[in-house]
């Protein structure tokens, strides 16, 4: 994440975690190129989910509740919350450890995408990045988590 400097929010690397799950979770060529081909290096949907919720309990609480650690405002923690109920809805539903193409295929799931996009879109505009570079390895993130 290079513009914005990584470590302006004070829990960044939750940030940085959230974001790459977003990332990951809203963009449907990725999803079909990298998920759906099985390309390591990227985890899978349920990587991602566990990403988006496992450190700040997402699935237990809003995102409202971290506005200014995580989230820079009201409107960031809005469209996250969002996302991740369309997406934990579709997960519950497929269960954790759907195929992937199971998870494409489900008809929430383009819901879930544009909710995902315009969390990413939002937290990456904010963060001086341009959201539609392709998502990042997670040795990449594991990397960009332990320094700055």
């Amino acid at each position: 994440m290079g513009g914005m400097p990584l470590n302006d929010m004070p829990w960044w690397r939750w940030r940085s975690n959230v974001r790459s799950a977003l990332h990951m979770l809203s963009d449907t060529e990725f999803q079909r190129g990298v998920w759906l081909a099985g390309v390591d290096g990227y985890g899978d949907v349920t990587d991602a989910v566990y990403r988006l919720v496992e450190d700040t309990w997402l699935d237990n609480w809003s995102a409202e509740k971290y506005v200014g650690t995580i989230f820079r405002d009201s409107q960031e923690a809005a469209l996250v919350d969002s996302a991740v109920l369309r997406v934990l809805r579709i997960m519950h539903q497929v269960g954790p450890d759907a195929a992937v193409s199971v998870y494409l295929e489900h008809q929430g799931w383009p819901e879930a995408v544009r909710a995902a996009r315009d969390a990413h879109v939002r937290m990456a505009v904010s963060d001086g990045e341009d959201p539609d570079v392709p998502p990042r390895t997670l040795e990449v993130l594991r990397i960009m988590t332990r320094s700055a």
